[in-house]
């Protein structure tokens, strides 16, 4: 009888345990300075969903030899802790792989996801499951995807799994896997590994057609990670914002913050109301070298200026919310959110 009763005392204990270890959604705007934010905010009636964050607070971005950081290595700087050359994903400079916090998670029981609008095999998200000497390494990346234990991915680049150089076709090889063709499909699956992949290459900008919409597979997404019943890691990215300001157009810029910010308030809905959720939402670099230098918040119409194709040093604001939401503060270097990141997960 006792040892019936110690069994069913530690099988409570283990449940309390897990049910303490929080979720943790990390979204990335790529490209996303505070002129970004600013020029989307008061283009959006001078609101935005990061204003409901309890915490902010400010991460340096450079790599590990340049001042101007590139998306692999402020990803690999925040998925794993290290800082590293330009172009490098998942691998540290003095050329040692490192594990990810995704990866981490994964050991710890937790279930975990990617959901991007670029495409899968694209710097950031790679940075969370591959490891390569260059980004462009699209293939590689692709196998490595392929060979990891990543629960639910969704984003471009179906070519890099199909239409490779060794012929091989990695998607009948991913026999664990799941692979759907539209969000209604991927609405109703329920299945325990689960891919959606929407382009065969890179999707195109919003204002050019590119569905689903960010928030609506997010909001999906999140459904079918509560529905496992573990914590879950998840990072999500608006990719695209990066992309509107290499381009220097404006309109492309807002559209894109729009949506990652429809994204952002549906994440903080579903963080509210789970109660263990830690949502962290910052950018891996500023691009465009963004001035807003006018404009009406009556008609959202924004003036501003680039002074550059490519990325800036500028810091890049972190806004946090949920259990251990306060260890983002201040200001800090974007190897520091991995730490703070990790710091969650072995709290609990």
């Amino acid at each position: 009888m006792k040892k019936n009763l110690f069994v069913a005392l530690s099988f409570i204990t283990i449940l309390i345990q897990a049910q303490e270890s929080p979720n943790i959604i990390l979204m990335i705007g790529d490209g996303m300075g505070l002129t970004q934010i600013s020029t989307g905010m008061y283009a959006n009636n001078n609101q935005t969903a990061l204003e409901d964050f309890s915490y902010v607070g400010l991460s340096k971005t450079y790599a590990f030899d340049k001042l101007v950081t590139d998306s692999a290595a402020s990803g690999t700087a925040m998925a794993s802790g290290v800082k590293t050359l330009n172009g490098v994903i998942g691998i540290d400079s003095k050329n040692v792989p490192q594990k990810s916090i995704l990866e981490i998670c994964a050991e710890q029981d937790y279930k975990t996801a990617l959901i991007v609008t670029s495409s899968i095999v694209h710097a950031t998200p790679a940075s969370f499951y591959a490891k390569v000497h260059s980004r462009r390494q699209y293939e590689d990346i692709a196998l490595q995807l392929s060979e990891h234990y990543v629960d639910l991915f969704v984003g471009g680049g179906k070519k890099h799994f199909i239409a490779r150089e060794d012929k091989r076709n990695l998607l009948n090889e991913m026999d664990e896997y799941t692979f759907v063709n539209s969000i209604r499909e991927f609405g109703r699956s329920n299945v325990n590994k689960l891919g959606y992949i929407t382009y065969d290459d890179e999707p195109p900008a919003l204002l050019k057609g590119r569905k689903p919409a960010l928030d609506e597979l997010t909001k999906i997404g999140l459904e079918k990670m509560k529905a496992k019943g573990k914590p879950f890691f998840m990072m999500i990215e608006g990719s695209q914002i990066d992309w509107g300001a290499h381009a220097n157009e404006m309109e492309y810029v807002i559209s894109e913050f729009k949506e990652f910010d429809k994204t952002i308030q549906a994440v903080l809905e579903f963080a509210k109301a789970d109660g263990n959720t830690l949502v962290i939402v910052t950018a891996d670099h500023e691009t465009g070298g963004l001035s807003l230098l006018g404009g009406n918040i009556s008609d959202g119409k924004m003036e501003g200026k680039f002074n550059t194709e490519g990325h800036s040093a500028s810091m890049v604001p972190v806004f946090s919310y949920g259990p251990s939401s306060e260890l983002f503060s201040g200001i800090y270097e974007n190897t520091a959110i991995f730490d703070k990141m990790l710091k969650a997960v072995e709290s609990n």
